[in-house]
């Protein structure tokens, strides 16, 4: 009679055929539901678009106070630059005027959801009563209904980004975040951000209400111009149709 003696390595050959084996006998049975898990990818938002030509895109989230909006318009306006501002509902209700303003000067008013919550804890149902109702508070104040919707704290999962789709919406983040918001940044920290990340089709990121955006705006203007970039809204860089996106959330054509 003989004896056989496993040591681990040996052990482990075996365990791995004889999985491998149940795995074939019962993959025809489970095919369709490994291709369903395989499906199930996460989905990816608009952070930059490919392109040939010099664009990039200023983007300003407004949740909190609105002081500096007048000062922000004025310095666009003098620039003959469009931007993409996407306001929370609430703040839209206690601004009116603000956003009023900004459809009158040709920006894009574009939904950062009604209450500012992050939305990727979200269930679908408040998911998309979050931005359907941003999207009636902005369509009523400015006049025309936006497409365009961006996550709080750039919080998102695959339903949030479904639900949006269903509404109409592209759903954008970004590539250059200039930080404004971030206690302590100085305004030559946030340039030098902006200066080392921005690239053809990119989308940067400021908030309203901080200590220097609104200040500062001019100088980065000129910056970016003068480094031969036109400033476009996020609504005229994006691609509408026959796109994909890639892992980095760079928005192509489908070639």
């Amino acid at each position: 009679m003989k004896l056989y003696v496993f040591n681990g390595r040996k052990l482990l050959v075996c365990l791995l055929l004889l999985a491998a084996a149940c795995l074939l006998i019962f993959l025809p049975v489970y095919r369709e539901e490994l291709a369903a898990v395989f499906a199930a990818k996460r989905e990816i938002p608009v952070y930059s678009v490919d392109t040939e030509e010099n664009l990039t895109a200023l983007t300003f989230d407004c949740a909190w106070g609105a002081d500096d909006i007048p000062q922000i318009l004025d310095t666009l306006k003098e620039a003959d630059v469009k931007a993409t501002f996407f306001m929370v509902g609430q703040w839209a209700e206690k601004n009116p005027e603000m956003v009023r303003a900004m459809a009158m000067e040709g920006h894009d008013t574009a939904n950062h959801s009604y209450s500012h919550f992050r939305m990727g804890s979200l269930d679908r149902e408040m998911q998309s009563s979050e931005i359907k109702k941003c999207g009636d508070v902005i369509e009523k104040l400015s006049g025309r209904k936006c497409d365009l919707f961006r996550a709080p704290y750039g919080d998102y999962n695959n339903s949030l980004l479904q639900e949006a789709r269903k509404l109409g919406y592209y759903t954008i983040q970004w590539d250059v975040d200039s930080l404004d918001w971030k206690p302590g940044i100085s305004r030559d920290e946030i340039k030098q951000r902006i200066r080392s990340k921005v690239r053809k089709g990119s989308i940067i990121l400021f908030h309203n209400d901080t200590p220097h955006t609104a200040k500062l705006l001019p100088e980065i203007i000129e910056e970016l111009q003068s480094g031969g970039y036109k400033l476009v809204p996020v609504s005229q860089l994006i691609l509408r149709e026959d796109y994909i996106i890639d892992h980095e959330g760079r928005q192509k054509k489908n070639t």
